[in-house]
C-alpha cells in the first residue's frame, strides 16, 4: 500500500455487498489510509451486509436517501463532526430504474417510474454536489467521483432509461466540475467502467452474455470492481489534481475498439 488517502476524510455511497465497486472501494480506502463514512437508502441497509464492511473499515454508518435534499444536509453534518473536519473526497455509486428491474420494453416506459430513474441515478448527484457547496462541505483540492456507463454515449438496448439517467450523471459532472472548481479546486468526474458482475449489474437482461462479448471486444479484458476500485483511489488523491470534467472509460479499451478478431471468430463458428 502507498498511503495515498493518508489523513483524508470521506463519503462512500452504495456499498450492499462484497460484489459492489463502492464496497471495494471502501477496502482499498481504509488500506490507503482514509476515515469515511459509509451512506445508503434505508431500504438497501436493509437488504445489504453494509455493517460488515463498517466493522471491517472501522466506518460509522449513516442512512441517508440520496433524492432527498433534507437526508443529505443531515448526512454532511454528522459526517463532517464524525470524521472531525470537512470532506476531501465522495463517491456516488447510486443506480436504479423501476422501469429496469420490471423489465418494461423501452417503447413501453412507465413515465413514473422513468422520473424515478432520473432522480435517484443521476439528480441524486446534483443535490449531493448541491448540498455540499451550500454546507461548505469540501476541502480544497477534494475529489468526487461518480459511477457511469458507457450506455449515456451509445445505444444497449436491454440497459433502457438508465441511459438517459447516466447522460445526466455525466453532464452534471461537468458543470458542477466547473464551478467547483473555479470556486475551490474541486475535481468531479465519471467512469464509465467495463460491465461488472455486481448485484445491480447481474439484475440486466442478457448480462452474461453481454459480458462474454465485452471481454472480447477488449483488448485488456474487462475491468474488475477491485480494479475499478484501485482507479476511483488514484482519482481521490492527490496525483490527480489537475484532473476534472471527465467520463474516464476504465473498460479495458473496450469504448476505443471497433471489432477483434475474437469477436469475428465468435460470429464465424456460428455460421
Amino acid at each position: 500500500m502507498h498511503n495515498l488517502l493518508q489523513g483524508k476524510r470521506g463519503i462512500i455511497t452504495g456499498a450492499l455487498d462484497e460484489n459492489s465497486i463502492a464496497w471495494k472501494v471502501a477496502e482499498r480506502a481504509k488500506e490507503e489510509g482514509a476515515q469515511f463514512v459509509l451512506t445508503n437508502a434505508p431500504v438497501a441497509l436493509r437488504m445489504g451486509k453494509i455493517n460488515e464492511l463498517a466493522e471491517k473499515c472501522d466506518a460509522t454508518v449513516i442512512p441517508a436517501d440520496a433524492t432527498s435534499s433534507e437526508d443529505l444536509v443531515t448526512l454532511y453534518e454528522q459526517s463532517t463532526e464524525q470524521l472531525g473536519g470537512k470532506l476531501d473526497f465522495i463517491l456516488h455509486s447510486i443506480g436504479m430504474s423501476p422501469n429496469v428491474r420490471k423489465k418494461k420494453d423501452y417503447g413501453n416506459l412507465n413515465y413514473k417510474w422513468f422520473l424515478q430513474t432520473l432522480d435517484i441515478s443521476g439528480i441524486s448527484f446534483h443535490k449531493m454536489l448541491q448540498v455540499a457547496e451550500k454546507q461548505d462541505a469540501l476541502n480544497e483540492h477534494a475529489s468526487v467521483v461518480a459511477l457511469s456507463y458507457i450506455a449515456a454515449q451509445r445505444v444497449f438496448p436491454d440497459y433502457g432509461d438508465m441511459a438517459q439517467a447516466k447522460a445526466v450523471l455525466e453532464s452534471i459532472a461537468r458543470s458542477y466540475g466547473y464551478r467547483l472548481g473555479q470556486s475551490k479546486n474541486v475535481r468531479v468526474n465519471t467512469i464509465s467502467q467495463s460491465p461488472t458482475p455486481t448485484t445491480a449489474g447481474t439484475g440486466i437482461k442478457g448480462f452474461d452474455g453481454f459480458l462474454n462479448y465485452a471481454e472480447k471486444m477488449s483488448p485488456l479484458g474487462n475491468a474488475s470492481a477491485l480494479e475499478c476500485a484501485d482507479y476511483i483511489i488514484s482519482l481521490f488523491s492527490d496525483l490527480t489534481r489537475k484532473v476534472t470534467m471527465q467520463n474516464l472509460y476504465h473498460d479495458g479499451g473496450f469504448s476505443a475498439t471497433g471489432i477483434t478478431k475474437e469477436v469475428i471468430e465468435m460470429f464465424e463458428n456460428q455460421e
